[in-house]
């Protein structure tokens, strides 16, 4: 079986040309080894040293010599905005407090559907907006990118 044993990160080697992708879900994005199989069929053995973050856009390379990229997956996701920065921040507490994945930007949260977060977010003040689109939360701060088994 062909094998995929390493991954080139997305801004590294732009004159690398894919020959094929592979779309993955936020949590299908988090792997070290397990058999895969192309948007386009082809099938190899993703084995790689320890368990990798797959950002979109990455490449992975196959001991065959060709490339496959990396896309994320679109997913139910809920939006959460206020205009008022304090509102964002409280809200952010509130679901680091949850150990929820999520994404921060100035005005607006993205996290996955959850119905009894969703009713919690609105309770705080924000508007809530159920959404499809690819997930890349925030890294955290133990870890370079997913914060799997951090100690507190």
């Amino acid at each position: 079986m062909i094998k995929g044993n390493k991954v080139i990160a997305h801004n590294v080697n732009p004159g690398l040309k894919p020959s094929d992708s592979i779309t993955l879900s936020y949590d299908d994005r988090f792997r070290r080894r397990i058999v895969m199989r192309t948007d386009g069929g082809k099938e190899f053995l993703l084995d790689l040293v320890k368990t990798t973050e797959l950002r979109s856009g990455d490449l992975i390379a196959l001991d065959d010599g060709e490339y496959v990229e990396v896309k994320a997956a679109y997913e139910k996701l809920m939006k959460a905005t206020s205009n008022d920065p304090k509102l964002i921040l409280r809200a952010a507490w509130h679901i680091g407090n949850r150990h929820l994945s999520c994404e921060i930007q100035a005005n607006k949260i993205l996290l996955r559907f959850d119905h009894v977060i969703l009713q919690m977010l609105e309770n705080l003040g924000l508007t809530l907006e159920i959404i499809n689109q690819p997930f890349n939360p925030e890294g955290g701060a133990y870890g370079e990118f997913r914060t799997a088994s951090h100690k507190h």
